[in-house]
């Protein structure tokens, strides 16, 4: 039984292209099936977290990152008596526009298309499911329903409009990425609204996923002790725990034990907020989440000033530590000399990309199909044909 605040499957506004009903599943679990299936969501599993994906066999790529916010989303939304499919759904596609090398290597492109409309990941996303996954008869894209590209184009947030303060949000509408604009002109995604609840669960689980994972990777790594975590906020209590309980416990079980109540502290807060929160205003249809003035999905305030310090931590001592700083300047110079060598010579790329390059009316057409190419590109893919066409890396 779904709350009455949730998405209900047999109310979806539809696809683009309109298709007969499923005889057994549901609109939403047919999204989550194409994404599954889709080739950008393959290539995740050799795209950068943090680290690069040859670094280390243990440590997250994008793929592993992207179900673990996909099984955080569906406890969450089972919880809340939302669409777990919905939920799901969204979460396995938010990050399906990230390009080789993980944020660097949208810094890096975003700096090149600057001059041809910019670039991001999340307006990237949707370029892929609406136009660049190329496997139906009928269609381009997976043509998903508008419930899950609503998802995807505003789960941190609206991008538009007095209400608009997520990553992705922008403060003119004429400065909106040109593929999330592009889509919205297809299919009117309300971006000046919060998304449903569904979707705003996907956003949080990414935030419970990464802070969680990102401290496992960095004490494997190396770039800081368990020791270091003891004077943080919610890390700390959870290392003295873990101790209490089980003194002179094994290292690895000690970190493991410490760490997943750190997880737990995040779910339990987000669903204790949702459900006081859902209690007191007493929404009646998903469209009523929608028109609120911010989130019904969120951490408590003091938590989310906790997870600012350790997320302050973990900038200084992981995401520039002094070996991933090297790492990053590497993997930067990469997409900086693909880019315009492609932009420059397009009979690089290969055959099946010839007829979008031959399509391309002008530079800027023909940068987002050297951009759609390049970002698609797995880590290990760019740096072969970086080594192959430029001489090294």
């Amino acid at each position: 039984m779904l709350a009455p605040y949730a998405c209900q499957p047999d109310q979806s506004r539809g696809r683009l292209f309109p298709e007969k009903l499923s005889t057994f599943r549901s609109p939403f679990q047919r999204d989550r099936d194409r994404i599954i299936h889709s080739s950008a969501f393959r290539r995740l599993k050799h795209k950068t977290q943090v680290f690069v994906e040859h670094e280390g066999d243990y440590y997250r790529t994008r793929l592993t990152h992207t179900i673990e916010v996909a099984q955080v989303a569906r406890t969450i939304a089972a919880t809340l008596g939302l669409n777990v499919e919905l939920a799901e759904a969204v979460a396995l596609a938010h990050d399906l526009g990230h390009p080789p090398f993980g944020h660097t290597g949208e810094d890096a492109l975003a700096v090149l298309m600057e001059p041809y409309g910019g670039f991001d990941h999340n307006a990237q996303a949707l370029r892929i499911v609406t136009r660049l996954e190329r496997h139906y008869a009928d269609f381009d894209g997976l043509n998903l329903t508008w419930e899950t590209l609503e998802g995807m184009a505003k789960h941190n947030g609206p991008v538009i409009g007095p209400n608009a303060s997520g990553s992705h949000s922008v403060s003119d509408p004429a400065l909106m990425p040109y593929a999330l604009a592009e889509v919205n002109g297809r299919i009117d995604l309300e971006l000046s609204t919060f998304a449903s609840a569904e979707a705003q669960v996907a956003s949080v689980a990414d935030d419970v996923a990464y802070n969680h994972h990102d401290l496992h990777d960095g004490l494997r790594a190396g770039l800081f002790t368990e020791e270091d975590l003891m004077d943080l906020p919610v890390t700390g209590p959870a290392f003295h725990e873990v101790d209490q309980m089980y003194p002179g416990l094994d290292p690895m079980r000690r970190r493991h034990e410490a760490l997943r109540r750190v997880f737990g502290v995040m779910v339990e807060d987000v669903i204790a907020v949702a459900q006081n929160r859902l209690q007191a205003s007493q929404p009646q249809s998903a469209d009523a989440i929608r028109a609120m003035d911010g989130p019904i999905i969120r951490f408590s305030k003091p938590l989310y000033q906790n997870l600012k310090a350790i997320k302050s931590f973990l900038f200084t001592r992981m995401y520039r530590a002094p070996t991933v700083v090297v790492e990053r300047k590497r993997v930067t110079a990469v997409v900086n000399n693909l880019f315009p060598l492609f932009l420059k010579e397009p009979g690089l790329l290969p055959d099946e990309w010839q007829a979008d390059v031959a399509a391309a009316a002008d530079e800027t057409a023909l940068a987002r199909v050297v951009l759609d190419y390049v970002a698609g590109m797995t880590d290990r893919f760019a740096l072969q044909e970086h080594e192959r066409l430029v001489g090294g890396s």
